[in-house]
């Protein structure tokens, strides 16, 4: 097993969002030692409602900034002492990427370049001492698979969408700045995520939104798209797990073992609330509607995680069936949560999404 690198001073981006409100919850709750920074520009995905129970924390604090400001990050570095970056700020929905480009480059790869040049100017400032820069990517930046094979950490980028591209982009800048400077970074590669605080254009929370709201359910194509999907709880570990113990300038594919095609999470999620709001059996799958497949639709996902486990001695811990109950119930019990996050600026891209208000 590799030596264990130990931050003290941790500055996470993006930390208002899903996947980084988990990490920032389940990183404080199991290092008492440790501080966290999240620096977040609070876009409409970001909340801080999500991070309502450390913010009285005295080892949280909030920044609310751009990545792409290099005079913020620089002092943010040098201030706050930090020995870690965790990089999970981007754009990330393939939608928004189609409609409007510019805006996932510039934060996902601009942004990145940004923190990885100011980390590194932080972390030679410090002697080079111990200091890690994780790349928080996706599995999409591989391309598409076929109906049998797994994507490892060697196969081929092949992006296939603007979102994919620019995030292909940010880790091949990762990988230069390890080579070229010998700076300690690490990337990891998920697959795709569910569970608590997801904002809900996602697949999973955007059924269960709708549902309760007896909207249709809309299904790109024929539905047959099939994804890994993984609990954001095991994400958070992994993610922990690789910064902790990862070998600089390693990438590191982390999948939850639970491949599904699209329609049978719709239909899933369907029978779960007929059966938890006391409906017939079937009546929710009336809402479905098949709609215009997504342009580039990537056809499947799936995840060889065995690095993780032979290397790091990381797996997941949920099964779908237990993760996604948890998930649904979790919605059921926040929808004042909901409610919040589903105002403003997201009313407007429902709107031209869907063809009407959520």
């Amino acid at each position: 097993m590799p030596d264990t690198f130990t931050p003290c001073s941790v500055l996470v981006t993006g930390g208002a969002g899903f996947i980084g409100s988990n990490f920032i919850h389940h990183f404080l709750e199991g290092n008492p030692a440790a501080r966290v920074v999240n620096l977040d520009l609070l876009t409409y995905a970001g909340n801080l409602e999500n991070l309502k129970g450390v913010e009285a924390d005295p080892r949280y604090s909030f920044i609310k900034g751009d990545v792409c400001d290099t005079d913020l990050v620089a002092d943010t570095l040098r201030r706050e002492r930090i020995d870690a970056v965790v990089h999970f700020a981007a754009e990330s929905h393939v939608d928004r990427s189609i409609a409007g480009p510019e805006v996932f480059v510039r934060t996902n790869v601009l942004g990145t370049q940004v923190l990885l040049e100011e980390s590194r100017k932080h972390w030679r400032a410090k002697g080079g001492d111990d200091f890690r820069f994780l790349q928080v990517s996706t599995d999409e930046v591989y391309g598409s698979l076929g109906p049998d094979g797994f994507f490892t950490e060697s196969t081929p980028l092949a992006a296939n969408s603007p979102y994919s591209a620019s995030k292909a982009g940010a880790d091949l800048l990762v990988r230069a700045y390890h080579e070229t400077y010998g700076f300690p970074t690490l990337t990891t590669r998920c697959s795709n995520n569910y569970g608590p605080y997801q904002f809900p254009e996602k697949l999973i929370p955007l059924m269960i939104h709708n549902i309760l709201s007896e909207r249709p359910l809309p299904v790109y194509g024929d539905g047959l798209n099939v994804r890994d999907w993984l609990h954001v709880k095991d994400h958070s570990r992994a993610v922990e797990t690789v910064l902790k113990r990862g070998v600089p300038g390693g990438v590191y594919n982390i999948g939850g073992n639970n491949e599904r095609r699209n329609i049978d999470i719709v239909n899933l999620v369907c029978d779960l609330l007929d059966r938890k709001r006391g409906r017939a059996p079937g009546e929710n799958r009336k809402l479905i509607t098949f709609v215009a497949d997504r342009p580039g639709h990537d056809r499947r996902y799936a995840i060889d995680a065995s690095k993780m486990r032979s290397e790091l001695g990381w797996e997941p811990s949920y099964t779908f069936a237990k993760g996604i109950e948890e998930t649904v119930d979790w919605y059921l019990a926040n929808q004042e949560w909901v409610r919040k996050v589903t105002s403003g600026a997201y009313r407007d891209y429902y709107e031209k999404m869907y063809g009407d208000r959520p």
